[in-house]
């Protein structure tokens, strides 16, 4: 897919639309570039208006932890469940994943450190409050990429906290981070913290996979792939490519499907792929038109066995 690699934090820019969910809510507003995101290299012209839904209850105690990726000259934020200790509460055992292991897609990529403390606490049912100490921003980030970084917490949070059942997805969902107690922390040199943020529009991915995630193994037969698109009643383009000697891929099956557009369906779509055992990547992209070519690319490497 040719998402960013850690190596290049610094020097990616593409434009988004305005992060006006980062500003204060009776508060400070954060620095000038944590506002906006100027172009270069790059455009988001097909950026949704709004974030994505909150994530829906569920039974499973894998953690939604958001990472940050590129996909051809747009950066986005994609999200994959994780396996993690029970210790701690949902929303700390997520941020704790985020901060301190790396995606299972190698195409992804998190600017956090593990941090000596971290601590998490919801009140009223839609305010979650982070208390971070200051070595979880021990990165080189520029304006630009320290906005993001603050939207990849707050979007991993609030996706802990909605699918644990903790909060009322029904209300907008604030989160205030705080760095060892204080509320004047500047993050990454760059964004004024302590003020309530919420999601920010048009970070996350227009098209991601969900499952199977990455190098995973699953049984022969019918295989179940499911995802969401930013565009509910969109057309998708997928592609399967089976690995073959010395790393070669070569086209499996192809076929186009329609994100759902139906009341909690909207943006989601499923195939069920007969595949025989191998090593398989899927490539999912919204469908160009009128001659365009496909764009907002994801794609999963994947085993059957």
């Amino acid at each position: 897919m040719g998402r960013v690699r850690p190596a290049v934090l610094a020097g990616i820019l593409v434009l988004v639309p305005a992060l006006a969910a980062c500003t204060a809510e009776n508060g400070p507003t954060p620095s000038a570039t944590s506002a906006s995101v100027p172009a270069t290299g790059g455009t988001m012209p097909d950026a949704p208006a709004t974030s994505a839904p909150l994530e829906t209850t569920q039974s499973s105690n894998k953690a939604p932890v958001y990472w940050i990726g590129r996909s051809g000259g747009n950066i986005f934020l994609y999200r994959e469940f994780r396996d993690v200790p029970e210790q701690e509460n949902p929303v700390t055992r997520a941020l704790r994943a985020m901060m301190s292991e790396k995606p299972l897609d190698p195409d992804f990529f998190t600017p956090w450190q593990n941090p000596d403390k971290l601590a998490t606490s919801i009140s009223g049912k839609d305010i979650i409050t982070v208390d971070v100490s200051a070595d979880a921003f021990n990165s080189n980030l520029d304006a630009d990429m320290a906005a993001r970084a603050i939207q990849q917490l707050i979007y991993t949070a609030t996706a802990a906290a909605a699918s644990s059942g903790l909060i009322d997805t029904g209300q907008q969902v604030r989160v205030r981070i705080l760095v060892d107690g204080h509320t004047d922390y500047v993050a990454f040199g760059k964004v004024q913290l302590g003020a309530l943020m919420t999601r920010a529009a048009g970070l996350v991915a227009p098209v991601w996979i969900i499952d199977p995630q990455e190098s995973t193994e699953v049984p022969a037969g019918s295989v179940k792939i499911t995802g969401r698109s930013t565009s509910p009643g969109a057309k998708l383009r997928w592609q399967i490519l089976q690995s073959g000697d010395g790393g070669s891929k070569a086209p499996f099956l192809t076929g186009e499907t329609t994100a759902g557009a139906g009341q909690g369906q909207a943006g989601v779509f499923t195939l069920a792929l007969t595949l025989p055992a191998g090593g398989y990547e899927l490539r999912v992209a919204q469908a160009g038109s009128g001659g365009e070519p496909d764009r907002n690319e994801d794609t999963r490497s994947f085993k059957v066995r």
